[in-house]
């Protein structure tokens, strides 16, 4: 109970803060970047926490740091210098008078709960593993390899294609991007289930499945494959015909045109 206070307490300091530096800077989008900083720190006030009374495993606290300080930087890199998210923008000109208040609630304190439901097997497994080594780890630590590599190949393939002035407009369709239309997002699945089979591996609490579940729905239904195919399907009129031969999610061999009509 002590470490889901103070967590709780971390991520409401970290929420308030970056809530107040989004005002004057009138850009909401700097939450995400701190999404993955804000799981290092959970994961970190965790094990800090736990190993004051006992022998505590690294493992699962520096899988995690090199997960959200990876996506920190990237996320900051790329949206540097860039006008407010798409997302935000909408959300604030709908409401420009006092979307500054309405943003600690709709978007911070919410991204703030979220955070800490999702963390919750950092939170109640790091504490129960003093170093247990069994299939579970190797399960865990492979679905994170996994992951990892599909996010960060993912990222760096999209990051060089939109660096290249003759590809606006065009659509990605090599590398990772000709097997999944998504393979950050289907990584960060992946590294998800990873953090839960990990977090059980020596006696963290099986109901904490609720985190993965949680976080393949947002992937699949509200932050991210949903709401970027309708903003894709919108600005790429090519992007249709990707859909018919790529799989949306999870990776697979393109449909041949034959198949895909």
């Amino acid at each position: 109970m002590t470490i889901l206070l103070a967590n709780a307490a971390a991520i409401l300091t970290l929420m308030l803060l970056v809530w107040l530096i989004s005002i004057p800077l009138r850009n909401v989008s700097i939450i995400d970047p701190v999404w993955g900083l804000g799981f290092v720190i959970v994961a970190w006030v965790t094990y800090l926490m736990s190993v004051q009374t006992g022998e505590v495993c690294y493992l699962l606290p520096v899988l995690v740091a090199i997960w959200g300080l990876r996506l920190f930087g990237y996320l900051a890199w790329r949206s540097w210098g860039e006008e407010e998210d798409k997302r935000y923008a909408e959300m604030r000109a709908r409401r420009p008078d006092n979307f500054w208040w309405i943003s600690l609630f709709m978007v911070f304190l919410l991204q703030g709960v979220l955070m800490w439901i999702i963390s919750l097997p950092l939170q109640l497994g790091i504490p129960r593993n003093p170093g247990v080594v069994n299939v579970w780890t190797f399960l865990g630590t492979g679905l994170w390899m996994i992951g990892f590599f599909f996010e960060v190949i993912g990222d760096w393939q999209m990051a060089r294609f939109k660096a290249n002035p003759e590809n606006q407009g065009e659509v990605l369709n090599s590398g990772l991007w000709r097997y999944t239309r998504h393979p950050n997002y289907f990584g960060e699945f992946c590294l998800w289930w990873g953090f839960w089979v990990l977090s059980i591996s020596a006696g963290g609490p099986y109901w904490t499945v609720i985190s993965p579940i949680n976080m393949s729905f947002l992937l699949l239904h509200v932050s991210g494959v949903t709401l970027l195919e309708r903003h894709m399907r919108k600005d790429k009129p090519k992007y249709e015909e990707y859909t018919r031969r790529t799989n949306a999610f999870f990776p697979w061999f393109p449909r041949t045109e034959s198949a895909a009509t």
